[in-house]
């Protein structure tokens, strides 16, 4: 980050810096930075060039020119320099990714939750990841914690491509299951099996939470992320668990939360939180909850 910052810093002059050098990812050999809304593109293009100078190992430069949004949770891009190429391979923990940035999500800055969570998971564990993009959670967890089995699912065809590649790259196709569809609606199909439920995908996880809630077993962990608007973090993490407590006590099951924090900064006052949820009900109890209704069809 240092020398980013100090790139930018030497291209843009300070003042503009400040607004860019905290933008810039680097997936695999390709550098991406995200737009600040009043930063013309020609202003980025000697920075895309000194990256491609400065850090050699990076050879395709691109700029992301909307926010993450739609069904699939993608950006739209603009090539700025290098290589007209928006397919790299990617390392994290161990494993390597296939990622093409135009058709998947995928940000370093997940790579501390990509550890934390897989190292929660214990041997054997049946787990269910409800948005898995190109499998970066599913298959490191495989890697690093041995569950017994993840059933990876993505609702966007091309990142269900990639990962049933890099289920391949990693050799965990004995335990990692990719599944195409819309995890909201296949998981009502899953009632009471599973141990873990991840829900990486911010904007559903409070919606869809009535069908993890239902597809563990008498115990289990549900993992949400959320954005929420704040002051300070602090602030942020309260207002989600607000958030997800009154969604917990319609759903009327035995809940606490095992663990909370923010991920990271989106944004001016604008914060990206997780949370553990344990459910925890008595042994031989129904997995449904006593009040839960479906999610309403994605739109």
């Amino acid at each position: 980050m240092r020398l980013l910052r100090r790139i930018a810093s030497e291209v843009l002059g300070e003042d503009l810096a400040r607004k860019v050098w905290g933008r810039v990812e680097i997936i695999g050999d390709i550098a991406v930075i995200r737009k600040p809304p009043d930063i013309n593109l020609d202003v980025l293009k000697p920075l895309a060039e000194e990256l491609l100078n400065r850090i050699k190992y990076v050879k395709s430069v691109w700029v992301a020119v909307t926010p993450v949004a739609g069904e699939y949770r993608i950006r739209q891009y603009v090539h700025l320099a290098g290589e007209r190429r928006s397919v790299t391979l990617y390392k994290e923990h161990g494993c390597v990714f296939k990622i093409d940035i135009t058709k998947v999500y995928v940000s370093p800055v997940l790579n501390y939750e990509h550890g934390r969570v897989a190292k929660d998971v214990r041997p054997g564990e049946y787990v269910i990841n409800m948005f898995a993009g190109a499998g970066l959670f599913s298959i490191i967890m495989a890697k690093l914690s041995k569950p017994r089995k993840v059933v990876s699912i993505d609702i966007n065809p091309d990142a269900y491509e990639l990962m049933v590649e890099n289920v391949r790259l990693n050799k965990v196709e004995n335990i990692v299951e990719p599944v195409l569809g819309d995890a909201c609606e296949l998981v009502k199909g899953m009632e009471g099996i599973a141990d873990r439920v991840l829900m990486p995908l911010p904007k559903l996880s409070l919606e869809c939470l009535p069908q993890a809630v239902r597809s563990l077993k008498n115990s289990g962990v549900i993992h949400v992320y959320e954005f929420t608007t704040a002051r300070s973090k602090a602030e942020a993490i309260d207002n989600v668990k607000r958030e997800f407590s009154r969604k917990l006590d319609e759903l009327g099951v035995p809940w606490s939360f095992k663990f909370a924090r923010v991920v990271r900064s989106v944004g001016p006052r604008y914060y990206q939180v997780v949370l553990d949820i344990l459910i925890s009900r008595p042994a031989g109890a129904s997995s449904a909850p006593s009040h839960a209704s479906s999610c309403p069809p994605r739109g």
